[in-house]
């Protein structure tokens, strides 16, 4: 039985460890977007930058391939990209030790994106065109941390807790 003390704290009791919400949700979350659309990035900067995340954005996947950017808790990458094939960066980023444990979610238009992004490693797709609360759905179940995603879907917290 949970004091009222460990209720204040937002935590959720697991079997024998505790999650403290608090303390995982305090820090902002980093998405890197790359998509070769300057209209589409923008629109992407203003939905995560009002759900309360840290955007960055990239206009071509060469960046992604050459590993220039800062460490993101999320990569958003649109299938085709001017120059390389998204799908193509999504392999190199879940072959790295680097950057292998970091989420993938592809975003495309293209018919079989979802049997595409699961060969290419992604973990997760979103086929456009999308909704927004659809879109931070699929980014919330991604980022959040392994030892809450099985409470988030248990008892509905879909975006943002604790702000």
């Amino acid at each position: 039985m949970r004091t009222r003390d460990e209720s204040k704290n937002n935590a959720i009791e697991s079997s024998s460890r505790r999650i403290n919400l608090r303390r995982i949700f305090s820090a902002k979350k980093k998405i890197v977007v790359a998509d070769d659309d300057p209209a589409v990035r923008d629109v992407f900067m203003m939905i995560f930058e009002e759900a309360g995340y840290d955007v960055e954005t990239i206009k071509d996947g060469n960046a992604l391939l050459k590993n220039n950017f800062s460490k993101p808790d999320l990569f958003l990458i649109d299938k085709l990209l001017s120059g390389v094939n998204g799908l193509d960066v999504c392999r190199q980023l879940k072959e790295q030790k680097a950057t292998r444990h970091i989420p993938v979610v592809m975003i495309s238009a293209s018919p079989g994106i979802a049997v595409q992004s699961r060969e290419a490693g992604a973990d997760d797709y979103i086929e456009k065109p999308f909704d927004r609360n659809y879109l931070l759905a699929v980014i919330e179940r991604n980022i959040s941390p392994k030892e809450i995603k099985p409470y988030i879907s248990k008892i509905g917290i879909i975006c943002h807790l604790c702000q």
